[in-house]
């Protein structure tokens, strides 16, 4: 008789099973209690979320000299160390909101999100009411010409407005 083996892994792999599984978890804890380190501000980042606010265009293809002094404005931030949101709040601090190139997501500058997607979704529901009607007149129509011959039929009137046009070009 031979000597039983237990089912299942042998004990070596399950050791090393479980070492990866607590290297995992382990992993997973420092990265979710590691401090997040926010990415270094750009001027060109910045650049392309402000306005220039005497051109009323965008910082990064405005050529004013108010450009240039909110791009000095901006390069000094980012030397002192501050991050792209400190950035922008310094910015509307000091020039006000219409620096921001995205309305705000609050107040009447809501509207600017929701008109939109109202629009989108009005046009998407006539579709949805419209299409089957649409659909039913274009079938109900080949029914016609199908009952016909394939041809359209014309009232006596029309016929003898054809063949007047017809005769008049032989």
């Amino acid at each position: 008789m031979s000597p039983r083996r237990p089912r299942g892994r042998p004990p070596a792999a399950r050791a090393v099973a479980a070492a990866l599984a607590l290297a995992l978890s382990l992993a997973a804890t420092l990265a979710s209690t590691a401090p997040a380190v926010a990415p270094r501000a750009s001027l060109p980042a910045i650049e392309s979320q402000v306005m220039c606010t005497t051109c009323k265009i965008p910082l990064i293809v405005a050529q004013s000299a108010q450009a240039d002094r909110e791009r000095a404005f901006i390069s000094r931030l980012i030397a002192q160390g501050q991050d792209t949101d400190q950035i922008k709040h310094a910015l509307v601090g000091q020039y006000g909101r219409q620096v921001l190139t995205l309305p705000a997501t609050h107040g009447f500058e809501l509207a600017a999100y929701l008109v939109p997607i109202a629009a989108v979704g009005l046009a998407l529901l006539a579709l949805v009411l419209l299409l089957p009607r649409w659909r039913r007149r274009g079938r109900e129509q080949r029914a016609g010409l199908a009952a016909t011959g394939g041809e359209p039929t014309l009232g006596p009137a029309d016929t003898a407005r054809l063949e007047a046009d017809l005769a008049r070009f032989d």
